[in-house]
């Protein structure tokens, strides 16, 4: 019996190992996109990869990604309020809740609805708050490379450019 629950062990690690050894950079830049500090970022990503593994053997089927997104999403929306502090980042401009949407629509391609339900809220407030997000990402200036924000020099200044879209080559 020992043994039984041995190899059982062992190959819920293995393949747990397996899942962070293929999906652990992108769930880290999206933890790094949601709180803008590395070692914010590294604490978010590590405590929602614990909470995917205590469940590891009833996912059943479920995708361990979206388990694991769900986890860290839920994890920020709750902690949300401590990473207001601006490290220079385009999202800086936004408040947590918008982050986060931003985040989970824009960078994960995660349907409205999705996170709608993740989040607890209407699907039209979603869409609100992903609307009202890129129009303030496009409208605020883009931070200069020294760090800065770079001002509105009058009336002849530029309009800051647009946000790239995400291709699948800078996922």
């Amino acid at each position: 019996m020992r043994e039984r629950r041995r190899s059982h062990e062992d190959r819920r690690a293995q393949e747990f190992t397996a899942f962070v050894a293929g999906a652990a950079g992108r769930l880290l830049h999206a933890s790094l996109l949601l709180t803008g500090e590395p070692a914010a970022a590294e604490k978010l990503l590590t405590s929602a990869l614990a909470r995917t593994y205590t469940v590891w053997d009833r996912l059943h089927g479920e995708d361990p990604y979206a388990r694991t997104r769900q986890e860290m999403a839920t994890r920020f929306a709750r902690t949300g309020r401590r990473h207001r502090h601006p490290c220079g980042g385009a999202l800086d401009r936004l408040t947590p809740q918008e982050r986060l949407v931003v985040v989970l629509r824009l960078f994960e391609g995660v349907d409205e609805e999705q996170v709608a339900a993740m989040l607890g809220l209407p699907a039209e407030r979603i869409r609100a708050v992903c609307t009202r997000s890129v129009a303030t990402l496009r409208s605020s200036p883009a931070p200069s490379a020294a760090g800065g924000h770079a001002g509105a020099a009058g009336a002849g200044a530029a309009p800051a450019e647009e946000p790239a879209p995400l291709s699948e080559a800078s996922r």
